[in-house]
């Protein structure tokens, strides 16, 4: 039997898979269905964080909403999103851990905080992220 390899996070990154442009199917996340969506890749997430200067925090909803203008669409989908930055964060860490300096690697903290729910699931944990938003001075956020 042959039994296929898992994909490391830095393999997953590097996708060849074009981005798309398509109507968004369900509503979900601030998108109707029927608007044009775009789909991004894991590497258009990870060029995004890595624009991001030090010491600032983007949050999700407002990549989502530059990245739809950016493609000319009017969404992006916020399912591939999540998938995509857990991808971005997990790849950053896995360099890290390999020996690579956190100035080298995609600087995720600077989208991810203690009340993103990908931050829940990725490997490094709260504590590595809230420290290195520490490191750069970036503030939580407020509470709702």
């Amino acid at each position: 039997m042959n039994a296929r390899r898992k994909k490391s996070w830095s393999e997953k990154l590097e996708s060849t898979a074009p981005h798309e442009i398509k109507r968004a199917p369900i509503s979900i996340a601030g998108m109707r269905a029927g608007q044009l969506m775009l789909v991004p890749t894991p590497r258009m997430i990870d060029e995004y964080i890595r624009a991001i200067p030090k010491g600032h925090s983007v949050d999700v909803k407002r990549m989502r909403m530059e990245l739809a203008e950016k493609f000319g669409t009017e969404v992006t989908c916020p399912i591939y999103c999540g998938f995509h930055l857990r991808t971005v964060a997990e790849a950053a860490f896995e360099a890290h851990q390999l020996g690579a300096s956190l100035r080298d690697v995609t600087p995720f903290w600077r989208m991810l905080d203690e009340r993103a729910p990908t931050t829940k699931k990725v490997s490094c944990g709260v504590a590595f992220i809230m420290k290195q938003r520490a490191r750069e001075r970036i503030p939580g956020r407020n509470p709702p």
